[in-house]
């Protein structure tokens, strides 16, 4: 069989073959009635555009690359869902990458993203070294990452407000007459961790009150399980725990229940960070800060397409405030 063309569709539809090219077009101006009759007339002549051909004459492949370290972390697949189908909605494919914390792996990702001729790029948990940064610059592809932060003004970014939740969790356990406290930090090379931490330690300051014991579950569930077990084999245990994402919290208070033998909140309040949605389950109910997945999303597509459609726009950093969200993993203070 002749291969169809948009040309056959075009006459089968009764208009110009400019009229198949924009109705095939993400974002171009086309009526209703147009779409519909060029539409049907794809179906039946079984006419699909040639994508890879439209990109060499474009110089757009829309293609966006998404980097991701880990998928553990309950709050990144509900986040990259949302991504995708933002993207696509906007004409876009995504692409997404594996990466880790290691920048020889995260070097190999970010040449493998550059060999498919992505319009952008956005990072998820995983920092971008001058280098990486300098060549996706070079080939003119947009970089946003995407709840990380780094110091670099040619990268955007788009983040909750992480110093201001960790002051609002500490806030919150001082009302709850704890002094005794302690915090169980992720990754220590993690913008969210050192934001999330600082935020936590100043509002415990401006408390008259210090970080009684540390360990590290560096965002990993068996990391955090043994990172409670050390807290807790001490004579002068925390009464309170602040661990920095909800994945590392669910760890914490399996721990505490199941091994230990220890109530929680009775005994000891944990919270968290985040907002996932098992934080809400009835077998966790979790005090936790929500990170505002829909609108953090929202905001990096809207970065993303102003780099990509004006390469000399300047890069953003965009910091979402997130609410406390009270349930049962915590004593509440009074009022």
């Amino acid at each position: 069989m002749a291969k169809v063309t948009s040309i056959d569709v075009a006459a089968l539809a009764g208009v110009s073959r400019s009229a198949v090219s924009r109705v095939f077009t993400p974002g171009a101006s086309v009526s209703p009635a147009t779409a519909s009759k060029v539409r049907a007339a794809a179906r039946a002549l079984g006419y699909r555009p040639n994508v890879l051909a439209r990109s060499l004459i474009t110089g757009r492949s829309r293609i966006i690359g998404l980097v991701v370290a880990y998928l553990e972390n309950q709050f990144y697949p509900e986040a990259i869902e949302r991504l995708s189908k933002s993207l696509q909605e906007q004409g876009y494919h995504v692409l997404v990458f594996m990466a880790s914390n290691d920048g020889a792996a995260t070097q190999t990702v970010i040449d493998e993203l550059l060999d498919y001729q992505v319009d952008g790029i956005v990072i998820a948990s995983v920092g971008v070294s001058n280098d990486l940064t300098r060549r996706c610059e070079d080939a003119g592809i947009p970089i946003v990452l995407f709840n990380r932060d780094q110091f670099d003004d040619r990268l955007s970014s788009v983040t909750s407000d992480n110093m201001a939740g960790g002051r609002k969790l500490a806030e919150f356990l001082l009302a709850g007459g704890h002094r005794r406290i302690g915090h169980i930090a992720g990754w220590e090379g993690a913008s969210t961790q050192i934001d999330r931490e600082a935020g936590f330690k100043s509002g415990l300051m401006a408390g008259g009150v210090k970080l009684a014991t540390r360990t590290i579950g560096n965002f990993d569930y068996e990391t955090a399980q043994e990172a409670t077990r050390a807290m807790f084999d001490r004579d002068d245990p925390p009464e309170a725990v602040f661990v920095t994402n909800d994945h590392m919290a669910f760890a914490v208070m399996d721990v505490l229940r199941f091994e230990l033998g220890i109530s929680v909140p009775q005994e000891v309040s944990v919270v968290g960070y985040d907002d996932v949605q098992i934080a809400a389950w009835p077998s966790y109910n979790l005090t936790t800060v929500r990170q505002r997945a829909n609108e953090m999303v929202t905001k990096t597509i809207e970065v993303l397409m102003t780099r990509i459609e004006d390469a000399d726009a300047p890069a953003q950093r965009i910091c979402i405030d997130g609410p406390l969200i009270i349930r049962g993993s915590a004593r509440t203070p009074q009022g």
